[in-house]
């Protein structure tokens, strides 16, 4: 199995960015806008539509406030297997970093998977330090 690790630093305090990882149907304004287009909810499925045209449907695992992390999983045909989890620490007041790692198969999905997660890296690191700045 492939795993692919982001050590993501932002500028915005932790809370803040947790607060819009943990909103689980609001990706597309909240957490990555641009990176992602738009976020149905089904229950516990959050159906994705990524700006390259992608759809992907993801299952919340967990919600973990207290350790700031959240797990889901894809399912789909491409993908055998599929897991994620988003954690957020806090790097005193007004910074932070999530770290954010996906097990995938098959193995040649993991460099494709590997270029999406360094653009919604830099997606979330760009609307975090943007909504944090407008905040304060």
């Amino acid at each position: 199995m492939a795993s692919i690790y982001k050590d993501i630093p932002i500028d915005a305090p932790a809370d803040h960015v947790w607060d819009a990882l943990r909103d689980f149907g609001a990706l597309h304004t909240r957490l990555v806008p641009g990176f992602v287009t738009d976020t149905k909810l089904d229950g516990d499925v959050r159906i994705v539509s990524f700006a390259n045209g992608t759809v992907a449907r993801e299952t919340l695992v967990d919600c973990d406030d207290k350790r700031q992390r959240l797990v889901y999983a894809i399912s789909s045909e491409r993908l055998k297997q599929h897991s994620a989890s988003v954690q957020v620490f806090a790097e005193g007041d007004a910074r932070c970093r999530v770290v954010w790692i996906a097990d995938v198969l098959p193995h040649e999905v993991a460099p494709y998977m590997d270029a999406q997660m360094d653009l919604g890296a830099a997606a979330m690191q760009a609307a975090m330090a943007k909504s944090a700045k407008n905040a304060a």
